[in-house]
């Protein structure tokens, strides 16, 4: 059989085709002990997050996550994911990040945190999708710009 390629023009040349329309299904990825693992990132920050079912401990960098973080919008940043998806002490999550500053950190953490859900439960990856949760925020420090004190601001002028 020889297939012959037709030149498409407008939309009516493809009517007949099919066309792909179901995602692929995702699969659970999780390692011998039992864990999901994922990376997340934020500004300058990297996270790496391992996940297992327990009683909701969180532990970053060694330390407790009220101890790492000392604001209560970092861990609730960090907790967001569980949040959203209603399964709030049900994880024990460990995990170590490096680079940036606390908010970066908390960011990324959240980031992987998300990853890491999907990898254990797939089907929890529309409601994190909806929320944002899945998308790594590409905001990054705009850099400083020559004859200004930082990136915008700008000489004092002074009229006389």
């Amino acid at each position: 059989m020889v297939e012959i390629e037709k030149k498409v023009t407008d939309l009516a040349d493809l009517a007949g085709t099919e066309v792909a329309t179901e995602a692929p299904k995702r699969e659970v990825k999780v390692d011998s002990f039992g864990r999901a693992y994922a990376t997340g990132r934020r500004k300058e920050s990297v996270a790496r997050v391992w996940i297992k079912p327990g009683t909701g401990k969180v532990v970053v960098n060694g330390k407790e996550q009220s101890v790492y973080f000392g604001r209560k919008t970092h861990l609730l940043v960090l907790n967001q994911p569980f949040l959203v998806v209603k399964r709030m002490n049900q994880f024990d999550v460990m995990c170590t990040v490096k680079g940036g500053g606390l908010s970066g950190q908390a960011g990324a953490i959240r980031h992987a945190i998300s990853r890491a859900l999907e990898n254990f439960e797939p089907t929890l990856r529309p409601a994190l999708k909806e929320a944002g949760m899945m998308t790594r925020d590409a905001r990054i420090v705009e850099r400083k710009k020559i004859g200004k004190h930082k990136a915008r601001r700008t000489k004092q002028w002074a009229k006389r």
